[in-house]
């Protein structure tokens, strides 16, 4: 039947959606509404069931139980395109971009103008790739390749894709967990613009920040369930924390540890050469040290190094790279990942999809990845001992998985990113990098990686991590050091630190 919207004001609406995969019920008789040109946002832990209902919305997933009404009249996509044909765009939190394309040929990808005779016209997708790189406010050539750009430019690309497409529901989901404060504001007035033209946004984020200030109604979802909505001005933080976990969330940053004056790690006069510019750093001659049961916060701006850094020291760029570095008071030369481990030293990526994980094997495959040597017994990797090690990670991280057997592609983005720390825990590293560890997880699986870096520093690790997120920063720094334009800008305790200094100091 057709059911009428709500004075014009329900564009979109899911009705007692039930979405189930083998052994979980992702959404459980789930009701939405999406008001018109409104900023609605969604929020819950990972695996609450926000992707999942925003991919029945785009026409990924079309086996499900319910109904979906597009302008009051029921409807049901087929694919992906049906739900573009509706005038549906959506942003994933995960890129979804063609690395060997260029930025024009991927933002008009599957929809490529064409001259009288069937050929691509190159000239109309350049100038209009121009215009939206302009709105944008991103200084790049439409016709550079995308794996040239690093993570946060690819996100703001896709951005672009989406406005492009003039879809008037437009999905975002996690639009700003790789981009820097100043790109955010332009996103934000993005937003205002778009609303004020009678588009709706559907808005996905763990970021409590950005959605108060955003957004204009806000719906909880825990456990595959639609637990409140609320109007945003009528709502606190606290309020929603407590919908989104059951419980009041307290004590986010736990620092129960206690820093050694013993010295784990020094480098020196670190330095990378830009990959494509002649004459230029990625990083320039950046020294530090680190103690043992201490985490030294690395903190900038896009494109201040930070990543870059991490990189080099893990042994990602040796031909282009400088180091002098020290780990327990001896010289090691670390020119391999190979070598980086044998050193002492773990790195979890930023981009955990493509680079921290292999998505098509299990848990217990990925946790084994980097020490499969331990479980080797003449020549043959023994299933007992690999067995027996994911096992113990599992119950150190807590991480929730219905059998060591299962798909890691499947869990949360939170369990993924323990799955990676217990693979890189099992080298038994003295030195662990991270790279953006809580990117794109929500504000209960953040409390639980912090708690971890606590409970692994108490037990003499070191950690240097490295976030674009600076209350992160301030909450589990024991010293911050603040990177720009690949310099070293300062130095900070964490008695130290305020954020106006740290902010200053990370402004070129």
């Amino acid at each position: 039947m057709t059911r009428e919207p709500e004075n014009g004001k329900i564009v979109l609406e899911a009705r007692n959606v039930t979405k189930k995969f083998p052994g979980v019920v992702a959404l459980d008789d789930v009701s939405f509404q999406v008001h018109r040109g409104k900023v609605n946002a969604l929020i819950g832990e990972n695996g609450a069931g926000k992707s999942t209902l925003m991919k029945i919305f785009s026409g990924v997933y079309t086996d499900y139980e319910g109904d979906i009404f597009l302008d009051g009249k029921p409807i049901r996509f087929s694919n992906t395109k049906d739900a573009h044909k509706s005038s549906i765009g959506i942003i994933y939190q995960e890129l979804n971009l063609v690395p060997n394309l260029s930025i024009a040929e991927n933002i008009f990808l599957g929809r490529e103008p064409l001259k009288a005779l069937g050929m691509l016209d190159y000239r109309h997708m350049y100038q209009e790739t121009e215009k939206i790189l302009k709105t944008l406010n991103l200084d790049l050539d439409p016709r550079t390749r995308v794996s040239f750009l690093r993570v946060g430019q690819q996100q703001i690309i896709e951005i672009g894709r989406a406005l492009s497409m003039q879809s008037r529901i437009l999905i975002m989901d996690e639009p700003t967990s790789a981009i820097s404060d100043e790109e955010v504001d332009l996103l934000f007035k993005l937003i205002r613009q778009l609303t004020k033209q009678d588009v709706t946004v559907i808005y996905i984020s763990h970021k409590m920040d950005e959605l108060f200030r955003i957004s204009d109604r806000i719906t909880v979802l825990r456990d595959g369930k639609v637990v409140k909505s609320f109007d945003t001005e009528n709502v606190t933080a606290d309020q929603v924390i407590q919908n989104m976990v059951g419980r009041p969330l307290k004590d986010l940053y736990p620092r129960t540890h206690t820093v050694s004056q013993e010295k784990m790690m020094t480098v020196s006069h670190c330095s990378l050469r830009h990959p494509t510019i002649r004459n230029k750093f990625s990083v320039k001659d950046v020294s530090f040290h680190v103690n043992k049961g201490e985490v030294l916060g690395i903190f900038g701006l896009m494109g201040a190094g930070r990543t870059e850094m991490l990189e080099t020291l893990f042994g990602l760029h040796p031909t282009a790279s400088q180091v002098d570095m020290w780990i327990d008071d001896a010289a090691v030369k670390v020119r391999h990942p190979k070598e980086a481990i044998y050193s002492g030293l773990g790195f979890v990526p930023e981009d955990r999809k493509t680079r921290g994980l292999v998505r098509i094997m299990s848990v217990m495959d990925n946790i084994n990845l980097a020490s499969l040597k331990k479980s080797e017994r003449a020549m043959f990797l023994q299933n007992r001992l690999q067995d027996k090690q994911a096992k113990e990670y599992v119950k150190k991280l807590n991480i929730k998985t219905p059998s060591l057997r299962q798909m890691v592609d499947n869990l949360s983005g939170g369990n993924q990113q323990k799955v990676i720390l217990g693979k890189w825990l099992a080298t038994n590293p003295k030195i662990l990098l991270l790279d953006e560890p809580t990117r794109g997880i929500d504000v209960n699986a953040k409390r639980e990686i912090y708690a971890l870096i606590d409970d692994l520093v108490k037990e003499g690790l070191s950690i240097i991590m490295a976030s674009s997120e600076l209350p992160e920063i301030m909450g589990i720094s024991d010293r911050i050091l603040v990177m720009a334009e690949g310099c070293k800008t300062a130095e900070f305790s964490a008695n130290e630190a305020t954020e106006e200094l740290v902010m200053k100091a990370a402004i070129p």
